[in-house]
């Protein structure tokens, strides 16, 4: 009993320790690669067109961090974290979207990073 007990203490510390070092990592490569954060607008028929899924797969494809979410006023907003040329290829699908999507304008603007670690949908 005592050596099972001594094993998930030490998981349990090794989980803590991956999960630390995991964030300074983080960091440490968003230094080292120069990592920009962008808040992204993209307005149109983008809401019912699976816009938010394939945003989650190219960003994805891309090796991007962030999130995508649908606004009240029928636009789509993503955060997403990557290196300028990561972010420029982003920008440059979002200008088209999936299949059906039907893109009227997209902004952008730098912000402070947030040092995500993945990328997902938000409801």
């Amino acid at each position: 009993m005592y050596s099972v007990i001594n094993m998930i203490f030490i998981i349990l510390l090794i989980l803590k320790i991956y999960t630390i070092f995991r964030y300074d990592y983080i960091k440490f490569i968003s230094f080292i690669r120069m990592i920009k954060h962008y808040n992204i607008t993209v307005s149109g028929k983008v809401q019912g067109v699976w816009y938010r899924k394939s945003t989650l797969d190219k960003a994805q494809e891309l090796g991007i961090n962030g999130f995508v979410k649908n606004l009240p006023d029928g636009s789509v907003y993503i955060e997403a974290e990557g290196d300028k040329n990561q972010l420029q290829s982003l920008l440059d699908w979002c200008r088209t979207g999936p299949e059906f999507a039907k893109v009227d304008h997209i902004s952008f603007k730098e912000a402070s990073i947030q040092y995500f670690t993945l990328f997902e949908i938000i409801r």
